[in-house]
């Protein structure tokens, strides 16, 4: 038992540790995450003020290496040399799981490639958090992260999938939450089933479940503001 114990946590040496930090509650990094950031030659991190501000509350002083959309693939390769030459390099992005609707996916990839040790140190999801408190079905769903901004892009996506048996989930911004909700009720029909959560974890965390004709009425004032999960429930869903 000991052993099974003592398993996670106790890799050595040069490697990609991809660490998920808070979404909004601080305490949801785990002993794990604290140990390995701590311990990390170098920190690559989407935003350096924003991880900062994490790793100063948690006393963590280590170098940071910034690595966004803007020159991930043009950092991947550095990045990888530096683990290949021995360095132990943690990657996390401003909230959550790296790689999901965030950068990580390639230098990850450029790790693989070259047979370099890469580790998980699972924890805070935005995705997973809004499935597991929403009610709607989760043995299978399909993650498309954020819908391009242009309406016809959207309604398309709407029309495509209008008949998907899988539960849709997807990211979307305060600034088009009210008009893809109207979307969903024109296209999907009053009845399609949805979970629209935000600010999980937070203080004003709010998960609404029902039918897009229940939650469309509800998406006004405070309950714009924020960063949302959107989940479609299949066509024959009830709740």
């Amino acid at each position: 038992m000991e052993a099974e114990e003592n398993f996670a946590g106790t890799s050595q040496g040069a490697r990609l540790s991809v660490v998920a930090t808070p979404i909004g509650n601080l305490e949801d990094l785990s002993p794990r995450a604290k140990a390995v950031l701590a311990s990390a030659d170098c920190i690559a991190c989407e935003d350096t003020r924003t991880s900062g501000n994490l790793l100063r509350r948690f006393g963590i002083a280590r170098p940071l290496l910034a690595y966004h959309d803007h020159n991930e693939q043009a950092s991947a390769a550095g990045i990888a040399d530096r683990i290949a030459a021995g360095a132990h390099i943690a990657l996390v992005c401003d909230a959550g799981t790296p790689t999901l609707s965030d950068p990580g996916f390639r230098v990850v990839r450029e790790c693989r490639r070259r047979g370099l040790a890469v580790e998980t140190i699972p924890g805070p999801c935005a995705l997973i958090a809004a499935l597991s408190a929403s009610g709607l079905p989760t043995n299978a769903f399909a993650f498309y992260g954020f819908l391009a901004p242009k309406t016809a892009a959207r309604r398309r996506f709407l029309e495509e999938l209008r008949d998907e048996k899988m539960t849709l989930a997807l990211y979307e911004s305060c600034h088009r939450i009210r008009a893809f909700a109207e979307e969903i009720h024109e296209i999907l029909g009053p009845q399609r089933v949805v979970c629209f959560a935000r600010e999980l974890t937070k203080l004003h965390e709010t998960v609404l479940t029902g039918t897009i004709a229940d939650i469309l009425p509800q998406m006004t004032g405070k309950n714009l503001k924020g960063e949302f999960v959107v989940l479609i429930a299949p066509a024959d869903f009830e709740l």
